[in-house]
Formats: structure tokens, sequence, C-alpha cells
């Protein structure tokens, strides 16, 4: 599970009916990491199992006495942010994991191009205070309107961000930006799936090369969570996967020690050793070769294809 840190919910502040804000403060007084623009912590969720959810933070790199990170309600989800919702207040005591980063800026780029879709406008909470700090060009485009965070970028860099109704505005609006900007500006999404889909096929389109594109995905769509069984090699143990957890969160109830890092089935961290069974790939790190090899699972979110068992090469 690796190193935590004990936080205490200093304040909640609702930011729309589906999206909470919480204020996360050192307990034992310590100074919190600073962190890099576009990290983010995984909180573990407390409840009847304790779940691990990771969420962008929303302050400024250097806010070391108190974290901000905002979490939407997801009532077909695994459970975590309704937990989030239904059961976390202020003076509740959580463990994060220090931050970590898997979208980070490019260091060195002219400009930045920043296009964001609802609860995605979070990690470019800290992109926009280390830009604004660095004094790097950038602008924001964002839909839905309206919205706390939105308001805050807004009054910390005048003229760089643009609120739009909704997806046709949002989209017309970056259609214009992606021909205006100067060689060396690089283009960062996040927000819902279909609406980052739009925005690279629109950067493609425009002859933007991929190196100049980087995503940040929230939530992958997984499919049907059907219960399933895996042994593991080397000890011929046996564990039952529930169809209300992921592959990774059986192993860690088993006490079996996997790395991890985004959850997602994005980073690879978790990647382990398939001998036998038809695995149901749901992520986006393996290439096809890869996949078809049938060698190699991602366990946070990929399945098995059928009753089971896969057979892992775990202890």
């Amino acid at each position: 599970m690796g190193v935590t840190i004990d936080v205490r919910v200093a304040a909640v502040r609702e930011l729309a009916p589906d999206v909470r804000e919480l204020t996360l403060t050192p307990l034992n007084g310590t100074p919190l990491p600073a962190f890099s623009p576009g990290s983010h912590v995984v909180v573990h969720v407390p409840g009847e199992r304790t779940r691990r959810n990771p969420y962008s933070l929303a302050c400024a790199p250097w806010s070391t006495d108190a974290y901000r990170i905002a979490v939407r309600r997801l009532d077909d989800g695994r459970g975590g942010s309704r937990a989030v919702h239904e059961h976390v207040g202020e003076g509740d005591v959580l463990a994060i994991e220090p931050p970590r980063n898997l979208f980070a800026p490019v260091v060195g780029a002219r400009r930045h191009l920043l296009v964001a879709g609802g609860i995605g406008i979070t990690p470019f909470v800290s992109y926009a205070h280390q830009l604004v700090a660095d004094g790097v060009p950038f602008e924001l485009h964002h839909a839905p309107t309206g919205g706390p965070l939105a308001d805050e970028l807004a009054a910390l860099c005048p003229g760089a961000v643009h609120a739009h109704a909704g997806r046709d505005e949002l989209m017309a609006a970056v259609e214009a930006a992606l021909d205006a900007q100067p060689l060396g500006t690089h283009l960062s999404v996040c927000g819902p799936p279909a609406m980052m889909e739009a925005v690279c096929d629109a950067a493609r389109r425009h002859g933007w090369p991929g190196s100049r594109v980087h995503l940040e995905r929230f939530v992958l769509d997984t499919g049907p969570m059907d219960p399933f069984a895996v042994r593991l090699a080397r000890s011929g143990r046996e564990i039952a996967v529930g169809e209300d957890e992921s592959l990774l969160e059986a192993l860690e109830a088993a006490g079996v020690d996997v790395p991890y890092l985004c959850r997602q089935g994005i980073c690879g961290e978790c990647r382990l050793g398939l001998l036998e069974g038809t695995p149901d790939h749901r992520d986006i790190f393996l290439t096809a070769d890869e996949r078809a090899a049938g060698t190699a699972i991602m366990p946070c979110v990929s399945r098995c294809a059928g009753d089971g068992p896969l057979v892992l090469d775990l202890a």
C-alpha cells in the first residue's frame, strides 16, 4: 500500500449539485509535500471496504498547508465517490498517498492551450498557478460555464480563461484556437472521453502532431463487472473477484502486494504476468500485440472473459 499521510477534512464546499470540494490539512502539523502541476493524490475512502480513488490537486503546487480536491459523484461507479459525498464531512480524518503526476505540463513549451470539460478543469488549477508564476502564456477553454473553480481561475489570470455554454460552443472555440497558436504550443485536454476524442480529432485535422497533444483520463468505461476467479501460480492460492471490485482490489484485500499508480488502466504500473486464461482487456496501456499475446493483464481495470480462472504469475 505504501506511505500514507493522515489529513483532516478542514472544509467541505459544494461546487455543483454533483461535485463537492474537500480542503485537506495535515493532521500532525507537518507541511504537506509540494507537488508538480497536474499531480493527483490517491485518497483512501473509508467504508465497508476501503476504496483508493485518485483525485487531481486543485490548488497551487506550493500549497503545503492544505490540499484541495474536487469529487464528482458517480452513481454508476465503484462507490468511492458516493462515499465521499454521503459519508465524508468536515472534521473527518482520511489517509492520502503522496502526490504523483501522470499529467505534467511540458517544460519548455512556448505556450499552452488547455481544454477542459466539466470536472476536467481540476488539474488545470495547478497548471494555471504555475504558468502565471513562471510567466508562460496560455489560454484555457472550458465548458459548461460557471463554477467556483472557473471563477477563481478567471480572477487569477484575466483574459486567459474562456467559458463556453456547451460542447458545440466549446468545440467552435477550440477549432479557432488550434489555428491561432504559435509554433511550440502544446495542447492539454481533460474531461469526458467523447469531448477529449473530439478535441484530438480536431487537432489532427489542423495538423497538430501527436507529440504536442496530451490527455488526462479520469474514468474509463470498463463495461460490466461480472465475478470471476484467479489462481496465483506460485502458491496455488485461489481468489474470488466480486462484481463490485476490481482484480487489483481483490488482490489487495487478500494481502497480495501489487504496485500501482493511476488505478485507471493508463499508466502501466500494475502490469502482471498472465500464464493461463482469457483476459478481458479494458486498459489503454497494452499494445494490440501485447493483448494478442495474452501474457499480461492490467488488474486495476481488466477482468476475465468468462468464469476463469485467470492464472497469474504471483505467489
